[in-house]
């Protein structure tokens, strides 16, 4: 046996111990191709040769034989050192074992010196081909080093040259160890509700669990649930300003003709105007499309006179940065001059879905070609594009979610990303990922248009991009400050545009000297400010005039109004900040402005975003002035002191700088893109990228180490916000998925019930056939399924039970193409009980959620939010909740509104032995205890 040894000894050039030599021998048992394969591995070449050896010395040596010993080093002493050996077992970390096999063990004078302090070929021959996990090959040498440098010392300091450091160790080894990703045990945790009597359950403590992955960010989670209401970037740079001021009380004008408003809408309801307004709508529709068709008017635009030198800079460099005012022939001229070039497939992003719309059509009718063909456009859950489909208009969202898909944008040869001035969040996430693309794909044009604000800001992020100046044609513009503060900025918008009306009007020669253009903060805002303006011409003798609003949410064919050709009578124009850069109306000599605008910033208190009424910056003061300058020389109205200019910023603050980032970090997260590593064109402050973490992990989309989850991938899917994909993910496992679409596409559109206050009886009467008593979902819910029964007339059935008609239509077409996502997906629609789809809805909702804390002196519930006990909230006058006999005390909602109180915008009851079994993260104190065990 000693012969057998000996000859393995010399095989392995010494470097082995009687633990192998003894499984070596044992081995050769089997055959020989496994011998082979066996042997080869610990690097023995010879393999057939040894297994014969073996085989021929085997039957005359001694069993009894003593194994022979190891010599000692060569000063004849045993250094002491001890040599380990790691087991791996199936399920179980590996274990660290002392052998006690020294060095006085090695076999007589070893021509190389052991090359480890521990036999990493081991390792294999006792596990053949099993890898270690990496992190705890780092954590087990790390132990191992602190272990050996103890005994390190008691080897004369001539040997120790021999002994190579354990970091060298690991290194090495780690390079052969394929890294497994820790998954998170998230999912895994389990509470056993058997116990508990549902009926006595109450939810009387939150909890403030942070994730392993977030610890090291626990002081950013403290702005969540503050009472303070400011954000941590401020967009007002002063709030004792007299512009924040004006916006934090709001106008007069508008709380006082709230009600006359919704009278007259529903007077020229009754009346039929809107079909007198379609009509005449229509044919000045054909009077504009003569207009834009001409193909003289696109020489006319500034854009046409560089139109060779542009082309020349594009096809010379990758990305080019065009600089061009509002009304230069930009965005409509720019797509054709590059497919007219032969430059391929060409998207052109915009801020707005309405600008996307409109000047789509606008260049099909210039390249005489039908929308939807040529020329489309796509925004959310509606797409008029085809195969042949070569200039595509879109919103900024819909490119992003095109990402998801192609990654590299192969579809595209050429990608204009216009209006980038405005700094929308989706701007700044689509300018971070175009830098890293544009690295990938030399053949993509990326073209960048601004005004000239942040176009050198644009240049330097892309690296010393080329600027290209499209020349423009702007008269001076004289501008005008209110002497003193403005009361209510409506009623004196109304003032300064009947007095600009009125200055000729005694002149028996009256002309029309120029239209007036009127920035508002909103919708109500903009209506209010029609009324009034109607109902003072019609006091007094002037001539008539064209009003027209305009804000986002408008139709495309309403908004098509304001392009009518210039005729005798003047227009006034009065819209939101969309007319500042997105669209250009011709015919402007008038600004008035009333220096507000609203904004989504993100509160702290509420968790979410609201819209806020905020100061414009002097960059969007100065865009809007420049609006009256045109088409001759111009003159602007500030309704505001010139002393206001001081007080706010010169720049907008950037959207990411101040909305909640959760649907972006869930973007990012399903495109593998390292968040912190993300080029930024703005870093986002470490508080929202933080909160948005943690509300992605809240709802299931991340686990326990920051990962996305199966839920979170299949959330991506949707283009609506992340509780709401959840919620519709969610549905399956209730078997209510149909119920809940349609809930989603009702809660994508504006308010469907019209409740005019002096038929109030009536439309609460008809409203009563509707009503689902515990839940404003399934009320909803219920009003869709009944006007989709509807086969003929559904606007006289609509007006009939004071619906709107409109955003019933919307909200089936959004219910259309959530079913086409839902089949690609493979889930199936099912119907269920009313008891299910409140459990699905508390399901994804939890974190949403209050319980009734008294009765006030009217009967109605008073609340408190579950999360912050300390914030008070209402149910919204709307909701079906109110005068009802509540069965449960708890209730969860879709949305807050921020008034002079805290409103609950849809909500409905839920029991709260679902809170504690969906809301665990919250509500649950044994999940404190399970998420303490977890590590990264």
């Amino acid at each position: 046996m000693q012969t057998i040894k000996n000859r393995i000894y010399e095989s392995l050039n010494k470097q082995v111990n009687d633990v192998l030599v003894n499984q070596i021998i044992d081995f050769s048992s089997k055959s020989l191709d496994e011998f082979s394969n066996f042997v080869k591995l610990i690097g023995v070449k010879d393999g057939e040769d040894l297994y014969k050896f073996i085989h021929d010395n085997k039957d005359g040596a001694n069993d009894n034989d003593e194994p022979s010993k190891m010599r000692p080093n060569s000063a004849g002493e045993s250094n002491g050192l001890t040599k380990r050996k790691i087991d791996v077992v199936d399920g179980e970390k590996s274990k660290v074992k002392n052998n006690s096999i020294n060095f006085d063990e090695l076999d007589e004078q070893p021509k190389i010196r052991p090359k480890n302090l521990i036999n990493y070929d081991e390792l294999d021959l006792i596990v053949p081909k099993r890898k270690l996990e990496q992190k705890t090959t780092k954590r087990l040498f790390k132990k191992i080093k602190k272990e050996d440098a103890i005994r390190l010392k008691e080897v004369p300091k001539e040997e120790r040259r021999f002994i190579p450091q354990v970091d060298e160790l690991v290194e090495e080894e780690v390079v052969k160890v394929t890294p497994k990703k820790k998954e998170s045990k998230i999912e895994e945790f389990k509470f056993d509700l058997s116990k508990l009597d549902s009926s006595k359950v109450q939810i009387t403590n939150s909890y403030f669990f942070v994730p392993p992955f977030l610890k090291d960010q626990k002081e950013y989670l403290q702005v969540f649930g503050s009472r303070s209401i400011d954000p941590t970037i401020n967009p007002i740079k002063d709030t004792s300003s007299e512009l924040a001021s004006m916006a934090s009380q709001g106008s007069i004008s508008v709380a006082n003709r709230r009600s006359k408003k919704e009278k007259a809408k529903h007077v020229k309801e009754r009346a039929g105007i809107v079909e007198e307004e379609e009509e005449e709508q229509q044919q000045e529709e054909e009077i504009v499309q003569e207009t834009i068709t001409s193909p003289n008017l696109r020489k006319t635009l500034p854009v046409y006179s560089v139109r060779d030198d542009l082309i020349t800079t594009i096809r010379d460099n990758q990305v080019v940065i065009v600089i061009g005012e509002t009304g230069s022939g930009k965005t409509t001229q720019l797509t054709q001059y590059l497919y007219e070039e032969g430059f391929g497939s060409i998207a052109c992003t915009q801020p707005r879905r309405v600008a996307a719309m409109s000047v789509a059509k606008r260049v099909s009718e210039e390249m005489a070609c039908k929308l939807g063909d040529l020329v489309g456009y796509s925004i959310r859950f509606e797409d008029k594009t085809n195969d042949n489909t070569k200039i595509k208009y879109m919103t900024e969202g819909i490119l992003l979610r095109e990402i998801l898909a192609d990654p590299n944008l192969t579809n595209y040869n050429c990608i204009i990303m216009d209006e980038a001035h405005e700094r929308s969040l989706n701007t700044d996430i689509l300018l971070g990922l175009f830098r890293n693309l544009i690295m990938k794909r030399k053949d993509l044009k990326l073209i960048v248009t601004s005004a000239t604000m942040n176009a050198n800001r644009f240049t330097k992020f892309f690296g010393a991009a080329p600027q290209f100046t499209i020349p423009g044609r702007t008269f001076p513009v004289d501008v005008f400050f209110n002497k003193s503060v403005v009361i209510d900025y409506v009623e004196n918008a109304v003032k300064q545009i009947l007095s600009i009306h009125l200055k000729n009007s005694q002149n028996k020669s009256y002309t029309n000297d120029g239209d007036i253009l009127v920035f508002m903060t909103g919708q109500e805002d903009i209506e209010t400010c029609c009324d009034l303006l109607k109902e003072k011409l019609s006091l007094i003798n002037a001539p008539p005039i064209d009003i027209y609003p305009i804000y986002s949410s408008m139709s495309q064919d309403l908004q098509k109004r304001i392009f009518r050709p210039k005729n005798e009578k003047r227009k006034v124009v009065i819209a939101t900040n969309i007319a500042e850069t997105s669209l250009t109306v011709d015919g402007i000599k008038y600004v008035i402005d009333s220096g507000l605008v609203k904004v989504k910033v993100f509160n702290p208190k509420l968790g979410m975003d609201t819209l806020q009424i905020v100061p414009i910056s002097l960059a969007n003061a100065n865009q809007r002035s420049g609006r009256a300058g045109r088409t001759g020389p111009g003159i602007c109205y500030r309704l505001y002191t010139e002393s206001s200019i001081d007080q706010i910023y010169k720049q907008p603050i950037p959207e990411i700088q101040r909305t909640n980032l959760s649907n972006t970090m869930l973007l990012l997260k399903s495109l593998n893109i390292d968040i912190l590593k993300f080029p930024f064109l703005d870093p986002p402050p470490k508080d929202l990228l933080t909160c948005s973490l943690y509300e992605l992990w809240s709802i299931s989309a991340l686990d326990n180490f920051g990962e996305l989850t199966e839920l979170g991938k299949q959330m991506t899917q949707f283009p609506i916000e992340p509780t709401l994909s959840k919620l519709i993910l969610l549905s399956t496992k209730f078997k209510c998925s149909e119920d809940i679409i349609t809930i989603v596409a009702m809660l994508s559109v504006p308010n469907i019930f019209h409740r005019p206050k002096e038929r109030a009886q009536e439309a609460d009467a008809a409203r009563e056939k509707f009503i689902v008593s515990e839940s404003d979902h399934l009320t909803l819910c219920n009003v869709f399924n009944q006007f989709n029964n509807i086969k003929r007339n559904p606007n006289q059935w609509c007006d009939k039970n004071f619906l709107n008609c409109k955003s019933l239509l919307r909200a089936r077409e959004i219910r259309t193409q959530l079913i086409l996502i839902m089949k690609n997906l493979k889930i199936p629609l099912l119907h269920s009980t009313d008891e299910a789809v409140r459990k699905c809805l508390s399901a994804s909702f939890y974190q949403q959620s209050a319980k009734i804390s008294k009765m006030n002196i009217n009967g109605n519930p008073e609340f408190i939010n579950l999360r912050h006990s300390y914030m008070k909230m209402y149910l919204h006058p709307t909701s079906v909740l109110l005068n009802s006999n509540l069965s449960s005390n708890y209730v969860i909602y879709h949305e807050l509104i921020l008034t002079s109180r805290e409103y609950m915008n849809y909500a409905t009851t839920v029991e709260p032995i679902w809170l504690l079994e969906y809301g665990y993260k919250f509500f649950n104190e044994e999940f404190g205890k399970y998420i303490s065990t977890q590590e990264l």
